[in-house]
């Protein structure tokens, strides 16, 4: 009811009551408000703008879920679906239907029943945009004139402070002494509506119309005659409209699932150190963001207040009282240790088989005998048994770390060589010490590498896989080399037929090794190079002296392993930010092993 009131100075005003709550208990639907087109500041590759939402130029995707705060990786998240959406008063509003099954749907539902106002946030994907840019200050502002609704969530706080459901109404004045230049509406009147209000909602339930339908006859003082006729004429006019969507970014109007907001957070300050990488759609927002950005937007989720606070300050209270920023600046280290790492490998390591171990015990590798040969079965049907005869070889792993300090200064100054080029150096040092963790296991003994289990070293002449004496790298040596690990025998002394991958040398014979496995156009028969595009050519540059190696595939039979700890393979980092150190501290751990399983893979020539 609208009261129209005169005052003594003849000034007019006009009042307005709260709206009524929206929620239907029986068709368990109600009314929204979803965006008013507010403000939200947001980063790009270009930095900081301003995005707003032109409320008039939206599509909604049919059948788009209503969700809790924008979690869709569960049904327990989905708490509903959004049956229409429309623009009223130049505010975004949707009718939702919520479920009757889910237990936060339920209990939604007799939230909203009580009078509880929640906040709604906008799952969106934006086809177009608008741009400008203020001439003095160079402030930019993006306008989304196309976009699509994917999904509706309830929040508890939204990005913008006017999308929330509807309200319930407030208990009004009592209007028993009414001053005399007050007009009210007649009682009469007032029944009327609300009784044609009761049946046009039947006549929206019965035409299988959707609140959005009822509360444009409501809005339009609609006689049931009329809802009669339109309701019969859309009807008519329903048609089945499918909306194809295609895989695009979503962007939220906030930030409600922390995990995905840092992973996004740190690969855009990774970006910056590292301006060769491409950001995912996710990380795109956030990529011109300073280190003190970062610390603000970290407060500004965890709802600090920031008022009046310089950079100083808010980098100090964002590393004392959250955490997403010391996991953002410990993602982004990890990002470069891990490049870095991927980067340095040792050539060893791609004639090694990598595996896991469980805990720190000695790893424990049985090698079994091939199966024994089939035997002709005689005239009484007798089959013989036969057996397989097994040996082991044992190592464990080994942790290794160092701490890497970012110091609070370096943060507030926004100093990017604390995550690129210390991080950098970090990953290149794990991956030389496995390298040469690997060298120095496969040399030790002057050369003859590990004692390996039957007391004999890994290359020994009862092993058949070492070269009598040194002789330089010629297709003759490699013949002979060849020769030798074809000609190796099981547990029990049956042909395995060892196939040579790999020859690997030290840098000083990295050239003389080309040569040999370069391809000939030969003339003649006799000057065809028998290892050309046969032996892949692996240099380790740690490995000195005219020494060289060849090597069976790793995939075909064991040799040489490596193992990291399960589910933490190469170098991991933990962060720790506060009061104990004035800065960001990071430990860098790395749990690897190494060891020889089998000798009948490798044969070793000391060179010449």
């Amino acid at each position: 009811m609208t009261k129209n009131t005169i005052d003594h100075d003849g000034l007019i005003t006009r009042r307005m009551p709260i709206s009524s709550s929206s929620w239907d208990p029986e068709a368990r639907t109600f009314t929204c408000t979803f965006s008013t087109g507010a403000p939200v500041q947001r980063y790009d590759a270009r930095g900081a703008y301003t995005e707003e939402l032109d409320v008039s130029a939206f599509t909604f995707a049919e059948a788009a879920p209503f969700l809790d705060h924008h979690k869709r990786f569960a049904l327990d998240d989905v708490l509903g679906t959004v049956l229409s959406a429309r623009t009223v008063g130049g505010k975004a509003e949707a009718v939702i239907e919520l479920s009757r099954h889910s237990p936060s749907a339920i209990r939604l539902g007799e939230e909203l029943a009580d009078g509880k106002r929640f906040g709604i946030s906008a799952g969106y994907s934006v086809e177009d945009w608008r741009e400008r840019t203020e001439p003095k200050t160079g402030a930019r502002t993006k306008t989304a004139v196309r976009w699509t609704v994917r999904e509706l969530s309830v929040v508890s706080i939204p990005a913008d402070p006017g999308a929330t459901t509807r309200g319930f109404p407030m208990e009004h004045e009592n209007p028993a002494e009414t001053p005399e230049n007050t007009i009210t509406t007649e009682p009469a009147v007032v029944a009327q509506r609300a009784a044609s209000d009761i049946e046009v909602r039947s006549i929206a339930r019965a035409s299988g119309l959707d609140q959005s339908w009822v509360q444009d006859q409501i809005d339009a003082g609609a006689s049931v005659e009329f809802a009669r006729a339109a309701a019969l004429s859309a009807m008519r006019s329903r048609t089945a409209i499918t909306d194809t969507i295609r895989p695009q970014a979503v962007v939220t109007r906030d930030d409600s699932d922390p995990h995905l907001r840092i992973r996004a957070v740190s690969e855009a300050l990774f970006t910056r150190t590292a301006p060769e990488h491409q950001p995912s759609e996710q990380a795109r927002p956030y990529v011109g963001m300073s280190i003190p950005d970062i610390a603000r937007d970290c407060l500004r989720a965890s709802g600090a207040t920031m008022t009046g606070l310089g950079s100083p300050e808010i980098v100090t209270r964002a590393l004392h009282t959250t955490s997403d920023f010391a996991l953002i600046l410990g993602s982004t280290v990890n990002r470069h240790i891990r490049t870095a790492y991927e980067a340095a490998q040792s050539g060893l390591r791609k004639v090694a088989r990598q595996t896991t171990a469980r805990d720190f015990r000695a790893k424990i590798a049985i090698n079994f005998s091939a199966a024994p040969a089939l035997e002709l079965v005689n005239e009484s049907g007798e089959f013989k048994s036969g057996t397989l005869e097994e040996a082991h070889e044992a190592y464990r792993l080994q942790t290794f770390g160092k701490m890497i300090g970012i110091s609070r200064q370096a943060l507030i100054n926004d100093d990017l060589n604390a995550f690129g080029d210390l991080p950098r150096k970090f990953g290149i040092a794990a991956a030389a010490y496995e390298a040469s963790h690997l060298v120095k296991l496969l040399t030790q003994n002057g050369g003859a590498g590990p004692v390996l289990n039957d007391t004999k070293t890994l290359f020994h002449a009862d092993h058949k896989n070492v070269a009598a004496s040194g002789s330089a790298l010629s297709l003759t040596s490699l013949s002979a080399a060849r020769l030798a690990l074809r000609q190796q025998t099981g547990l029990v002394n049956d042909l395995i037929s060892v196939t040579p991958k790999f020859l690997v040398v030290g840098s000083e014979l990295e050239t003389d090794a080309e040569a040999i496995l370069t391809t000939i156009s030969a003339t003649k028969a006799d000057d065809v190079n028998p290892f050309a595009s046969r032996l892949v050519l692996v240099v380790e540059p740690r490995l000195t002296g005219k020494q060289w190696f060849v090597v069976a595939d790793p995939a075909e039979i064991d040799g040489l392993e490596y193992a990291y700890l399960e589910g933490e393979p190469g170098p991991q980092i933990e962060t720790d930010a506060g009061f104990n150190v004035d800065g960001v501290r990071i430990k860098v751990r790395l749990d690897f092993g190494a060891g020889f399983v089998e000798h009948r893979s490798w044969y070793r020539n000391p060179g010449a």
